[in-house]
Order: C-alpha cells, then sequence, then structure tokens
C-alpha cells in the first residue's frame, strides 16, 4: 500500500480460532496474502498513475496507511465440500496530509455545528498568557483522498506450482504435472485440470476433492519426476485479489476550523497556547462548544492528517 504495509499475519493469529492456525499450511497462507498485498500496492500505483492523467485535479502523493483487518465472523462447514475458498475483504482509506503553516492553529469540535458557527463569526479575540489576540476562523479544505475495497480469496481446491523445470514440451510437461500430482503416495490426489505457464515456469493445479491442496501445502516443495531425475517444484497457496470502488474524495473538514493570525506568538509554548484556545473555544458565551484536539504551529510548520 509504503504504502503501510496491511498486518495480515497479526491479525490473522489474533482473530482465527487455535484450529486454523495449528500446522504450517496457515503459515503459507500468510505469506501469500502478504505477497498478495505487496501486488495490490503495485495496482495501486497504477491506478493513481492514471488517475493523475485523466483528472488535472487529483492530487494523491501520500501512502496508504497501516490498517488493521479484523475477522468477525468463522463459518464451520458440515464438510469439506461445502466452502471451497477462505476470504476476506475489507474496506482501506488513505489519511489526507494538511501542512499547518506558521501562526496556525487547527480545531477540532465534537459537533459540526459548533465548528460551522465559529467560522460564520469570523472573527476571534482570545486571551493568552493576559494578552488579547485576534484570530479569524476559515474553513479547512483539504487534498484528494482515496478509498477502495480489497478482496481476497484463498482456494482450498487449487495450488500455485513454481520452479518447473523447462526439459519437456508443453503439452507433455502439463501430463507429467497431472500425473505427479495424482500421487496419493507424495500427498496428491485426482486432478481436474492443470493451467501451464511455460515462460513463467509455473502451473496452477485444481484437484477434484478438498484436502488435497491441504495435504499438498504443508510441504514446501514437490517430487516431480523427469526422465528418472528428481526435480523438487514449490508449492503455494492459490489466492485471487482484486480491487473494487476505487475513489477519489476531497472536500473542507465539518469538524475542524482554522485559526489564523498567531504569528507575534512565536516565542511562547505551543502547548500552552494551545490549552488557552481550547479553554476559550469551550465556552459558549464565546460561540464555542465541547472541543475534541487543538493543534499549533507557531515556530515550524506541522504535517496534521485528517481521515474520512
Amino acid at each position: 500500500m509504503a504504502t503501510d504495509e496491511v498486518d495480515i499475519k497479526q491479525a490473522l493469529k489474533e482473530e482465527w480460532p487455535d484450529e486454523v492456525m495449528k500446522d504450517e499450511q496457515n503459515q503459507k497462507l500468510i505469506d501469500g496474502l502478504e505477497k498478495e498485498i505487496i501486488q495490490l500496492e503495485e495496482e495501486l500505483q497504477k491506478h493513481k498513475a492514471e488517475l493523475q492523467e485523466t483528472t488535472r485535479n487529483s492530487q494523491i502523493h501520500e501512502d496508504i496507511p497501516e490498517t488493521k483487518i479484523k475477522f468477525t465472523a468463522l463459518e464451520n462447514p458440515e464438510s469439506d465440500r461445502q466452502f471451497s475458498n477462505i476470504s476476506y475483504s475489507c474496506q482501506v482509506n488513505s489519511k489526507v496530509p494538511y501542512e499547518l503553516q506558521k501562526g496556525q492553529a487547527l480545531i477540532t469540535f465534537e459537533k459540526e455545528e459548533v465548528a460551522q458557527k465559529v467560522i460564520r463569526m469570523e472573527s476571534h479575540h482570545v486571551q493568552i498568557q493576559g494578552v488579547k489576540v485576534k484570530v479569524m476562523a476559515k474553513p479547512v479544505s483539504l487534498k484528494s483522498g482515496i478509498r477502495f475495497q480489497v478482496h481476497v480469496e484463498v482456494s482450498k481446491m487449487k495450488i500455485n506450482v513454481t520452479e518447473i523445470p523447462d526439459e519437456l514440451p508443453e503439452s507433455q510437461m502439463r501430463d507429467k504435472l497431472e500425473l505427479s500430482f495424482s500421487k496419493s503416495r507424495n500427498g496428491g490426489g485426482e486432478v481436474e485440470c492443470v493451467e501451464y505457464d511455460r515462460q513463467a515456469r509455473s502451473a496452477v493445479i485444481t484437484f477434484v476433492e478438498s484436502g488435497v491442496a491441504d495435504r499438498i501445502l504443508k510441504m514446501d516443495d514437490y517430487p516431480l519426476y523427469i526422465n528418472e531425475n528428481c526435480h523438487r517444484v514449490m508449492v503455494a497457496p492459490y489466492t485471487e485479489t482484486h480491487l473494487e470502488k476505487f475513489q477519489v474524495f476531497s472536500g473542507v473538514s465539518k469538524n475542524t476550523v482554522l485559526l489564523i493570525g498567531l504569528e507575534d506568538l512565536w516565542m511562547k509554548d505551543e502547548e500552552t497556547v494551545e490549552d488557552f484556545i481550547n479553554i476559550h473555544f469551550q465556552r459558549e458565551k464565546n460561540g464555542g462548544g465541547e472541543v475534541e484536539v487543538v493543534k499549533c504551529s507557531l515556530r515550524q510548520p506541522h504535517i496534521v492528517y485528517f481521515e474520512e
């Protein structure tokens, strides 16, 4: 995403039951999901480039923030054939950066109507350590952010096979793979189809019965015999990922107000100034209300982040 990487491994460990995490196959699933996140990041960069070409006003510079994924439900099928995939989906929203200049402050209210009232009043006189300071309240216009949905499915019927030696014609190698992964003594089972990519030296094997993929994925590699030579090909979970509802959004913050006019306070402590601003705008007689947070920038600019 850095994009910050989604902590898939930690989320799986915390949310999935112990029986799901008890063998090495699940570690392979976690590793596979992490690879998929990297691929999603690359796909996201392509989307960003396309949007920049087609929309002049779209400015997407920030990385996707770290996002925690929580699994809210686990279904136990009556039989292995009831479900053929393990799937999850999540919504990802980017944080929107805002550069707070010297002599400015941001104040966020709990209620939108309070923030809008403060903006309509525009001019405010705030007592800061015995000095009355005139500040002007302005709306906060934000740059573009992005949101999208990530959908990932891990197949229980298919596996990925890589590092296949290029020693046979395509049709023969396809047959050899089907024969090899059908051998029960190696943990295999009846193969439904083989999708072989000779150039990539990889294949997708689909089995007829569930449980075969699980057995094979407990191994890091699998024996493939060609002309009496044993080659060890790599096996990994088969996953399908896609993005949906990719959107660019922008606008004006509803609960946050920009205060300007603090340039002469650059010698004062920022935390102290924030406290006095908080006290002033907490009072209803000053047009204020309950304040969530105040952030001042007196000596140097600060970057703050907004979330949708």
